[in-house]
C-alpha cells in the first residue's frame, strides 16, 4: 500500500467563532448532563421535527410532562440520522428544578417509550455544552455476514463473501485528516468537509464484522459511506487506487454505496481528557 503524508493538527470549523458565544444558561435554572440509548428504528432521526416522530422530539415532550414550564432547552452533541443508533449519545438539558439528577433519570424514563433509555443524569457547569465542547466521537456499524431472523433493524446483512483483510487494509488511507467532500451529502451548516480520523478497527465477531470510527466531528452520511466503500472493496468491486481517488477529488460515486442506517451506532462521545478505549465489541451476537 502506498504510503501518504498525514496532517495530525485538529480540525475544528468552529474554533474561530464558538469562543465568542456563551452557553450559560438563566438565572435560578440547572443545566444537567444526559447520557442516552437509544434504538433508531421507529424514529425521523435525532433533530426535532414539527411532523415527524424524533429522538429529541420524544425526549422533549417527556421533560415537559415533568417540568412544564420551567423547561427550556435540550440539545444534544450532535445528530443521528433516521434508523441509526445510539450506545451513549449525549445532551443536555436547561431546567428550573429542585430534583435530583437520580430523580430526573427516574422520571424521564417513566415518559419514554422503550426504545430510549436514559442511561445517567448528572449536574453540569453551567455553561456546558454538548456539542461544542466534544472532544471525540466515535461510531461502530455492524455486518452480519449470514441470514438471521432476528435483528435486522440493528445490522447490514451482506450475502457476498467479503475479503476482510482487504477491508482492513483499505480502511487505513481514511487515517488522519482528509478531505472528505466525496462522503457526505452537501449540508448547509458544515463549514467544511475536512475531518480528522484519529482511528479505525475493523474486527471479526462471530458472524458479525464491525467497523470502529473514531473521529473529532463526522459531516452527513460520512460513516455510511465509508462503510459502504469498504465493503465494495471486500466484493472486490473498488481498489485501493479508488479510495485514493475518493480522498483527492470530489466524486458523487461513493453516494451509490450508502450503508443502510440499520448497523450504525453512535458509541460514545468524549469530553476533556476523556479517552476513548481501544476495546470495542459488538451490540448483538450472531454466530
Amino acid at each position: 500500500m502506498k504510503s501518504r503524508v498525514k496532517d495530525k493538527r485538529r480540525f475544528n470549523p468552529k474554533q474561530n467563532t464558538d469562543k465568542k458565544k456563551n452557553f450559560s444558561i438563566k438565572k435560578d435554572f440547572s443545566r444537567f448532563k444526559l447520557f442516552i440509548e437509544y434504538e433508531g428504528t421507529r424514529y425521523s432521526g435525532w433533530q426535532k421535527q414539527e411532523n415527524a416522530k424524533t429522538i429529541q422530539g420524544t425526549i422533549i415532550k417527556a421533560a415537559t410532562e415533568i417540568f412544564g414550564n420551567d423547561f427550556i432547552d435540550f440539545q444534544g452533541s450532535g445528530r443521528t440520522d433516521s434508523g441509526v443508533h445510539a450506545i451513549c449519545q449525549v445532551a443536555h438539558l436547561d431546567a428550573k428544578t429542585m430534583l435530583a439528577p437520580e430523580i430526573i433519570k427516574i422520571k424521564l424514563n417513566d415518559f419514554l417509550p422503550h426504545d430510549i433509555n436514559i442511561l445517567e443524569v448528572e449536574k453540569a457547569k453551567r455553561d456546558f455544552h454538548s456539542r461544542h465542547e466534544a472532544k471525540s466521537r466515535s461510531y461502530i456499524y455492524q455486518i452480519s455476514i449470514r441470514r438471521t431472523a432476528f435483528n435486522k433493524n440493528l445490522v447490514w446483512w451482506i450475502k457476498d463473501k467479503l475479503d476482510f483483510n482487504k477491508m482492513e487494509s483499505v480502511s487505513k488511507l481514511f487515517l488522519g485528516m482528509n478531505d472528505f467532500a466525496s462522503f457526505s451529502d452537501d449540508e448547509p451548516e458544515e463549514k467544511s468537509t475536512k475531518v480528522l480520523i484519529d482511528d479505525i478497527q475493523m474486527k471479526k465477531e462471530g458472524d458479525l464484522i464491525l467497523i470502529r470510527i473514531v473521529g473529532s466531528h463526522f459531516i452527513w452520511k460520512m460513516v455510511r459511506r465509508i462503510v459502504g466503500v469498504l465493503v465494495e472493496i471486500g466484493r472486490g468491486n473498488k481498489s485501493e487506487k479508488d479510495v485514493m481517488f475518493y480522498l483527492n477529488n470530489k466524486s458523487n460515486e461513493p453516494a451509490k454505496f450508502t450503508a443502510p442506517p440499520s448497523g450504525l451506532f453512535l458509541e460514545r462521545i468524549t469530553y476533556g481528557d476523556e479517552i476513548i478505549p481501544k476495546e470495542f465489541s459488538s451490540i448483538i451476537k450472531i454466530s
